[in-house]
C-alpha cells in the first residue's frame, strides 16, 4: 500500500496514525523530510510505503526530479503493491501536481483512494463544500472511495484500515 502526495500533506502522520507509533516515520513542518521510498511491515503480512512528496521542498530541482523519477519508477514496476492512496490537503483544491498526480496513478492502472488530510483544521460545516471541490477538481467518478482524514483526532482511521484489508483481499 503506496502513500502518496505533495510534500507536508501527512503521509507520515498519517503511518503514523495507523501503526499507533508516535515516531516510527519522520515528520516534520519542513516540506521534503521523506526523500527516500520507506517501508514499514505490518504484522508480517503488508507494507506500508511512505514515498516522497511531490511539489514543493527545499531541495533542488534536480533532487525533486530524482525523487520523481524515483517514485515513478517504484509505481511502475512494484510486483507487491495492492493500491495507492493519495493523500490532497481537505484544506485546499487540488493543485496541478495534484491532478497530475492522480491522472498518472488512474494510468498505471489503480483506482487510487483519496485521502483528505489536515481534517481538524477545518470546521464541520466546511467540510462537504470542500470534499465537493476535491471531487469535481480531480474529476473523480462515481464511486471513487475518499476517506476525510485527522492525525490529530484519529477520524476516518478505521475506514483506511478497511481500505487496506479490501486492497489486500484482491488477488494480484
Amino acid at each position: 500500500m503506496a502513500f502518496a502526495g505533495k510534500s507536508n500533506v501527512g503521509k507520515s502522520s498519517l503511518i503514523n496514525c495507523l501503526l499507533n507509533w508516535k515516531a516510527l516515520a519522520r515528520t516534520s513542518s519542513q516540506p521534503g523530510k521523506t526523500q527516500t521510498i520507506n517501508f514499514y511491515k505490518v504484522n508480517e503480512e503488508a507494507y506500508l510505503v511512505d514515498l516522497p512528496g511531490y511539489g514543493y521542498a527545499k531541495a533542488s530541482a534536480e533532487i525533486r526530479a530524482d525523487w520523481g523519477r524515483m517514485i515513478e519508477r517504484y509505481l511502475h514496476s512494484s510486483s507487491q503493491l495492492r493500491a495507492v492512496f493519495l493523500l490532497i490537503d481537505i484544506r485546499h483544491e487540488p493543485s496541478a501536481n495534484d491532478r497530475e498526480m492522480y491522472r498518472w496513478i488512474v494510468t498505471q492502472g489503480y483506482e487510487p483512494v483519496i485521502i483528505t488530510t489536515k481534517l481538524d483544521k477545518l470546521k464541520r460545516s466546511q467540510v462537504s463544500k470542500q470534499i465537493k471541490l476535491i471531487r469535481e477538481t480531480l474529476g473523480l467518478p462515481a464511486g471513487t472511495a475518499l476517506i476525510p482524514f485527522s492525525a490529530q483526532t484519529r477520524q476516518g482511521r478505521e475506514e483506511i484500515w478497511d481500505a487496506i484489508e479490501s486492497a489486500r483481499a484482491v488477488p494480484s
